[in-house]
């Protein structure tokens, strides 16, 4: 399943809860307690703590930290990859509430440690570079793609009015991790070391990294459950 796929199937997920979300969040006593809350986050960005402050009506912030591994499969000329994207990222968020209530407005930025390991095992004759090789002769190719570790955030979202209670929050918007970078494209056959060979697998690296330079914003879509004190 690609990320985008995953990404798609989280957020109609996510958005048929909100209505039940409402419901018990105005359900709750109207106590705005010391207004720390601590919870769970789990979306497009991964699972992972989450804690926030909300300072007051219009003002809050959050940070969190997010972890997840996905494993897909990457199609690029004669070539099929196995991909396992393993997300990872740390980040903190500015919420600005502009009518004092559920709705807000939130800018921030993560630091980004995700990346994507590749391989693939070709069991016929393909084609690398400018030369068709064996087989035995490519053994197994290996790559590995990561973004640059700063990244800016927007969201738009949705949480709990500022009370003490159980809460829950949703999120959607963009982060602007910049160009995947492809590195690391190695091989393991009889020709590992051959000048010809190592030429071609830099064509196949650049050929992978033109398939992947548009993607320079991630989708965010996050879903937040926890308790405010």
């Amino acid at each position: 399943m690609s990320i985008l796929k995953l990404a798609y199937a989280m957020s109609v997920a996510f958005v048929t809860m909100i209505p039940a979300a409402v419901a018990a969040q105005d359900a709750l006593p109207a106590d705005k307690g010391l207004g720390v809350a601590v919870g769970l986050t789990a979306g497009t960005l991964g699972i992972g703590p989450e804690v926030g402050f909300r300072i007051s009506d219009h003002l809050g912030i959050r940070g969190n930290a997010s972890f997840l591994g996905i494993n897909g499969n990457y199609e690029s000329d004669d070539l099929e990859y196995d991909g396992k994207i393993k997300l990872k990222s740390f980040g903190a968020m500015l919420d600005v509430y502009p009518m004092g209530g559920h709705f807000r407005i939130s800018g921030g930025a993560r630091i980004n440690k995700s990346y994507v390991r590749l391989h693939a095992v070709p069991s016929q004759d393909v084609e690398i570079g400018d030369d068709v090789y064996t087989p035995a002769q490519i053994g197994i190719l290996k790559g590995r793609a990561e973004v640059k570790n700063f990244s800016p955030a927007l969201t738009l979202g949705w949480s709990g009015k500022n009370r003490k209670g159980f809460m829950f929050g949703f999120d959607a918007g963009v982060l602007f991790q910049g160009t995947i970078r492809v590195r690391e494209f190695t091989a393991t056959g009889e020709l590992a070391g051959d000048a010809v060979f190592t030429a071609d697998l830099e064509r196949e690296r650049i050929s992978l990294q033109d398939d992947v330079n548009d993607y320079k914003v991630y989708p965010i879509l996050q879903l937040s459950v926890g308790y405010r004190f």
